[in-house]
């Protein structure tokens, strides 16, 4: 296909559903937890396309929007609501006409009920629509996962190189990039894929910490090779039981040799790092974390953060896991107010309407949590007094609970309290708060709250999200995988080389 000297402009579509979906939490996704956009609407999310136009991106481009829609990670998405959007996605893609591509704007560990790949399953269904001839780009999160169906149906993917994430958009417009690089060229790329049999929580693969930032740096530097147009490593999603949860590896080019030798050596570097990926943060167990961020708080002050990492929303935790509740309420030091603590938070819609209309200062004594995941102690009850009340754009209705020295935080729906702001609206900013101990629902710490931390554990706590690998019951993934299984060497070398690889069509 040579759309080169097409006089007419390129037209592009844009579409894609993003989540990722643990299979071990009792979640379930459902369309309203999502937010969904089309029209001009979807296409204000790029800011190429917005007041300060990039023309190498939009002169001679004509962007198309189908249907976006994102969700906080959670459970396994329900299959009515995958369906419907699948459908109006294949009916808007059909009422364009021809297209000469395709941007997938994805995650890549959405999980459907009855659907194990359902990124896979929707490119294909694109794909029946517009034909084998528009170009795909897809742009990804690098805990998603590739499979072999989903490298066949795309012809470029790409995906994030920090984690935490800050370069989603640049991941992005990167994609469009390198989509209208091939059309305009007139060449499909070949592209190669290996699998890294590797399975980590993203909390042991920040690429703030090596070896991760050396691992990403190459990925860039092979990027940048003549006859290169793109590499990328997925680190995998270590929280869904299925045979496409592994590290893997795709290059994309030109020039089919370099293409190849690119993915299998950044494959054997992944490989040769595996055993030296830590933790983000010295990781133990909730009771020893507590003890540990008292003394410091003791010697060095505030705010000492501790990560009830088994529970976190931002990776499909349920929200609702009261362990660290429990731990909380438990420690003399905060319950006289010798230490001033925050937990954020726990989802419980139920207890946020039984506190609907109570005024500042009203008594509280109710159950909360576990009504989502209800593993032990379950439901806790909480005793003390209504601190703040606020609407957050995330969480809906919020507010603070205080007990002794600690603040607890119920929100209407699930959130992640990543960004300062939903801490400043209930006026426990930790900083302005003079807050000494903060408990998040969280892995890694989030650029705004790492740039405060004055100290930070993570806890290996129990939940959808454990961090634990080896706690949790995998029937499904392909085996032997690092690091459940530890085999020699030798044995999986075979497997670093390209398992799919296609030359320039």
């Amino acid at each position: 296909m040579d759309v080169s000297a097409h006089d007419r402009p390129l037209r592009i579509a844009v579409t894609g559903l993003h989540i990722e979906s643990s299979t071990f939490s009792p979640h379930r996704s459902t369309a309203e937890d999502f937010e969904v956009t089309r029209g001009e609407a979807l296409l204000a999310r790029y800011g190429w396309l917005g007041p300060e136009r990039d023309p190498e991106l939009t002169d001679g481009v004509e962007w198309l929007p189908v249907l976006h829609a994102r969700a906080l990670p959670g459970g396994v998405v329900e299959r009515q609501a995958y369906d419907g959007w699948r459908d109006e996605v294949l009916a808007r893609t059909t009422d364009l006409g021809p297209v000469d591509g395709v941007l997938l704007d994805i995650h890549g560990a959405m999980t459907v009920e009855g659907l194990d790949d359902a990124e896979a399953d929707l490119l294909t269904a694109i794909r029946g629509v517009i034909g084998p001839e528009p170009v795909v780009s897809a742009a990804m999160d690098l805990h998603g996962n590739v499979s072999e169906e989903l490298f066949e149906a795309a012809d470029l993917l790409t995906c994030y190189r920090t984690a935490p994430h800050v370069d989603v958009w640049e991941t992005r417009e990167r994609a469009a990039r390198n989509l209208l690089r091939c059309l305009r060229s007139g060449r499909r790329p070949a592209k190669a894929l290996v699998h890294v049999p590797v399975l980590l929580p993203g909390e042991m693969t920040s690429t703030r910490d090596e070896p991760a930032a050396s691992l990403y740096a190459d990925v860039a530097r092979v990027a940048d090779r003549t006859g290169v147009i793109d590499a990328a490593v997925w680190v995998g999603f270590a929280w869904a039981d299925q045979p496409r949860c592994s590290g893997a590896v795709v290059v994309t080019g030109e020039d089919t040799e370099t293409v190849t030798s690119g993915a299998s050596e950044l494959a054997e570097q992944f490989w040769d790092v595996r055993r030296d990926f830590r933790f983000v943060a010295p990781a133990t167990d909730l009771d020893d974390c507590l003890d540990q961020a008292i003394a410091s708080i003791a010697e060095r002050g505030g705010p000492f953060f501790v990560s009830d990492s088994g529970d976190n929303p931002g990776a499909g935790g349920a929200d609702d896991v009261t362990v660290a509740l429990g731990a909380l309420l438990d420690r003399p030091e905060i319950a006289d107010g010798r230490v001033r603590a925050l937990l954020v938070s726990l989802v419980d819609p139920v207890a946020v309407d039984a506190l609907d209309g109570q005024p500042l200062g009203a008594r509280v004594d109710l159950d909360v949590g576990g009504r989502i995941d209800d593993r032990p102690p379950g439901a806790t009850r909480l005793r003390g007094v209504l601190e703040a009340r606020t609407p957050d754009p995330d969480g809906g209705r919020v507010v603070s609970v205080r007990v002794g020295g600690l603040s607890v935080v119920l929100t209407e729906r699930r959130m992640q309290f990543h960004s300062l702001e939903s801490y400043a609206r209930l006026g426990l900013h930790p900083v302005e708060a003079a807050l000494d101990l903060v408990v998040v629902k969280m892995g890694y710490l989030e650029p705004d709250l790492h740039a405060i931390a004055n100290g930070w554990l993570l806890a290996l706590t129990p939940g959808g999200v454990d961090q634990d690998l080896q706690r949790l019951p995998y029937r499904r993934i392909r085996r032997p995988m690092f690091p459940l299984d530890d085999p020699a060497e030798a044995s999986l070398r075979p497997l670093l080389r390209p398992t799919r690889q296609l030359a320039e069509r």
